[in-house]
């Protein structure tokens, strides 16, 4: 008796295909979005195996393990997209508590109709990012709404990493007399997304700056050791949402100084338009270490060593304060509280 015939699959068109609802259905159309555009992208030994899940041995240090979801809109923007953003935000989730990622997991909600071509794109970048950065996309999931009921993807990332034995970097590990040092200029990545929003539309060659910062991170723990208090990327939020967290976790309060803090003349005067304050819009790739006094120094000397702490500034430092205020020295010599931001200033920015 002759053999079945094999079924004959027509590859996607990923040049004017949509995604459909049977993509997410679990079935044949599944195994060929993932086979087609998803393990071709994330191509590594562990997402090769093929389970529903990514078995592997971890070195020793204690785990650290951080989720989070990307829902920014416009799915592209100067300097970076979805996909590379849901990378670098992970893994800098996962960096800050000083440790070193190994590996990710992705879910992605898709909405019908949405173009393949884009797809590909958007996971073509994810795993560019992910060799960049040495960390493998081991495991993810894929599902299919209906059309409406989405904005096109969205990326869910989850990452673990290992922290170094004897490392601890904690947010209420700030001490009074503490310093404060930002790792680079704020607001670039709010005002490269919002300059493509159809609304908002403004011309500028600021680039977002979505980075995996781990590598930094790793020159930080080694010069500074046990004198590094803790780290913050200060992403949703902004600088003035983490020294606010940072403050309340360790009953502190901050002196800051305006002048301090690098933001690039075309994020202010883009701020200033919009009416925003750059404290609070938010960054994908820059990070505020506290630090014990006497080894701040040393620590801004590696940072500004590294090219993504190029324009590290000692920006303030930690104060005894029982009401745990944000204060900040203004340009002019005022004063002023750096509050947590009321509402939502900048929607769908990460």
């Amino acid at each position: 008796m002759d053999p079945a015939p094999r079924l004959r699959t027509r590859r996607l068109d990923l040049r004017n295909g949509r995604v459909d609802l049977s993509h997410g259905a679990g079935g044949r159309a599944t195994t060929q979005l993932i086979d087609e555009i998803f393990r071709p992208a994330f191509d590594n030994p562990l997402l090769a195996q093929g389970n529903d899940q990514a078995a592997f041995d971890v070195p020793a240090g204690r785990m650290v393990m951080s989720t989070d979801s990307y829902v920014i809109s416009p799915l592209f923007f100067p300097g970076g997209d979805i996909g590379s953003l849901a990378v670098h935000g992970t893994i800098n989730d996962v960096a800050m508590a000083g440790a070193r990622p190994l590996h990710l997991a992705a879910g992605f909600i898709l909405e019908e109709g949405f173009q393949l071509a884009d797809l590909q794109r958007i996971a073509t970048s994810m795993g560019r990012a992910a060799r960049d950065a040495g960390v493998a996309i081991v495991t993810g999931d894929t599902k299919v709404v209906e059309r409406g009921s989405g904005d096109g993807v969205f990326i869910s990332t989850t990452g673990i990493g290992i922290v170094p034995p004897g490392l601890i970097l904690s947010g209420d590990r700030a001490r009074p007399g503490d310093q404060v040092i930002l790792s680079g200029s704020l607001g670039d990545h709010g005002v490269a997304v919002m300059s493509q929003r159809n609304n908002l539309g403004f011309e500028t060659t600021i680039l977002s700056d979505s980075a995996a910062l781990h590598g930094l991170v790793a020159e930080m723990v080694h010069v500074a050791g046990a004198s590094l208090r803790l780290l913050r990327d200060p992403t949703r939020g902004g600088l003035a949402a983490s020294l606010n967290e940072i403050a309340q976790q360790s009953n502190v309060g901050f002196l800051i100084n305006e002048h301090a803090i690098p933001v690039k003349d075309q994020v202010a005067a883009a701020c200033e338009l919009l009416g925003l304050d750059p404290l609070h819009v938010a960054n994908e790739g820059k990070l505020v270490a506290v630090v014990a006094p006497e080894a701040a120094d040393a620590l801004l000397a590696v940072m500004r060593a590294h090219p993504l702490g190029r324009e590290a500034a000692r920006i303030g430092e930690v104060i005894a304060d029982e009401q745990r205020f944000v204060q900040m020295i203004t340009s002019f010599g005022g004063g002023r509280i750096v509050d947590w931001l009321t509402g939502e200033q900048l929607p769908r920015i990460c």
